[in-house]
């Protein structure tokens, strides 16, 4: 005869609540702690971007401090800097003072981010769809071919680059930045969106077909409606990457065309030392595009980064 098993106690049942409550508080410290480190470094820049200069690198670091808008004043409201520079030391100076005037240069990043991210998306799914649906031979090694193209430094395609977009004229021009930009960015692009396509079910492009669709047709109409988040993740990627790409902008472009990396490298001056102010106030405003986007595609974007990650 089967014995029947003894209900926990009162003091068991307390102790094992106290351990699982424990273990849920020490989880939660610890991830509020590893993401307090990655959140530190912008927080602190937020803050010197409102801080007086003689308080911005002070030890201990100063975190209640009257604020100052004037670095925002010259990198977004034009304000000459030999003006500002006469508020703050009563006298005008002839060190730094560049054109710290940098709402061109915001404007010049969202366009060439954002046509290159759109030229990314339009060009990598079809390709991503063909390597996922087509038979093809060696296909596995295609797809590495375009993965490596990803894995060289930069700075090894930046003559290349610079010799044929000189021998072509592109040189400081709109349609050259953004096509560099697509380029880098492509291969990447691909594999994800690839690995995306592999998640849905062939049967459903079958369907399609049985019901008479083309193939053209029960891509775009079907299949890409189930990869939507794969979309928005790449897309995020692509344009982040791109916002964020310095060493081909440098070499490809002069005075005409200037993305925020490439104008923030001019706040440093040989004779005037770094514009920590200016600086902070350039990457704070800076930061304020890419939220704005991973806003109007956050809804996708969770489940698009963890497809794949569960299979079922």
């Amino acid at each position: 005869m089967a014995t029947k098993l003894a209900a926990p106690t009162t003091p068991e049942i307390d102790r094992t609540a106290w351990l699982r409550d424990g273990r849920m508080w020490l989880r939660t410290i610890v991830t509020v702690f590893i993401v307090g480190i990655f959140i530190f470094p912008i927080f602190f820049w937020f803050l010197a971007s409102f801080k007086p200069f003689g308080l911005i690198f002070t030890l201990p670091p100063v975190f209640v401090f009257p604020p100052t808008f004037t670095w925002y004043s010259v990198v977004l409201g034009g304000v000459p800097y030999n003006q500002v520079m006469l508020e703050l030391t009563g006298a005008l100076t002839s060190t730094g003072g560049g054109m710290y005037y940098s709402v061109p240069y915001i404007i010049d990043s969202i366009v060439v981010a954002s046509v290159s991210t759109l030229l990314v998306i339009l060009i990598g799914t079809p390709a991503a769809y063909a390597l996922s649906r087509f038979p093809m031979r060696r296909r596995h090694d295609l797809a590495f071919w375009i993965l490596s193209t990803r894995m060289m430094p930069v700075v090894v395609a930046a003559m290349p680059f610079f010799l044929m977009y000189r021998a072509f004229g592109w040189i400081d021009t709109y349609h050259g930045v953004i096509l560099v930009h697509t380029v880098i960015n492509l291969p990447l692009a691909i594999l994800l969106l690839k690995s995306f396509f592999d998640e849905v079910p062939y049967d459903l492009d079958e369907a399609a077909l049985v019901d008479g669709a083309t193939r053209w047709q029960a891509f775009y109409k079907v299949i890409v409606h189930y990869v939507l988040p794969g979309l928005a993740a790449t897309a995020i990627l692509s344009f982040i990457f791109s916002w964020n790409e310095f060493l081909l902008t440098l070499t490809l472009t002069r005075t005409d065309i200037r993305t925020m990396p490439v104008a923030a490298s001019t706040f440093d001056t040989a004779t005037g030392g770094t514009e920590w102010g200016f600086l902070a106030a350039l990457g704070t405003s800076a930061m304020v595009p890419v939220f704005i986007f991973v806003l109007l595609v956050q809804r996708h974007l969770v489940r698009g980064l963890t497809m794949g990650a569960v299979k079922g």
